[in-house]
């Protein structure tokens, strides 16, 4: 399929824009899952500024690559491989089907654990640590659609490889 110039455009910038997620959100997720977060260390966020910054770093990148996917790339990419996008929930279907996503549940079950992180980080110490640990393991994934998603990009030609 043949993409309009401003398309390929649009879509050659998110793929810059997400390679640079990709890239910060792994180096929040080793400053901070380079040592160990227990959940009385996040009760005290407010006395530890180093850890707070830093777990403050992973939830904005967890969720920013994330929105950027979810919100700007997905949509735009199923344009451009000739499928519809619909509702959220129905693009995460589609992207199942096509392989860019293993798990339509999973970045579900990611969505919660980014507005768990964002919406309890001063209400519930234990909440907060769950969702990170949890988020922590996700990184993985996300990252995983994110490069699937470039991939096909690539393949079509839509992208330049270095």
């Amino acid at each position: 399929m043949t993409l309009p110039p401003a398309e390929k455009y649009r879509l050659q910038l998110l793929a810059r824009i997400v390679a640079k997620e990709i890239k910060v959100l792994t180096q929040s997720d080793e400053r901070l899952y380079g040592v160990t977060v227990p959940a009385w260390t996040v009760a005290d966020l407010e006395i530890d500024l180093d850890l707070a910054d830093r777990v403050e770093s992973f939830v904005s990148r967890f969720g920013r690559l994330q929105d950027t996917l979810g919100d700007e790339l997905l949509p735009r990419l199923l344009t451009a491989v000739g499928e519809q996008p619909r509702a959220f929930v129905d693009n995460l279907v589609k992207a199942e089907r096509i392989g860019w996503l293993p798990s339509g549940q999973a970045w579900v079950d990611m969505r919660a654990l980014r507005n768990q992180m964002v919406h309890e980080y001063m209400e519930d110490p234990l909440v907060l640590a769950k969702a990170l640990d949890n988020a922590h393991v996700f990184t993985t994934l996300l990252i995983q659609v994110a490069q699937n998603m470039i991939q096909e990009m690539t393949m079509r030609g839509w992208l330049l490889v270095d």
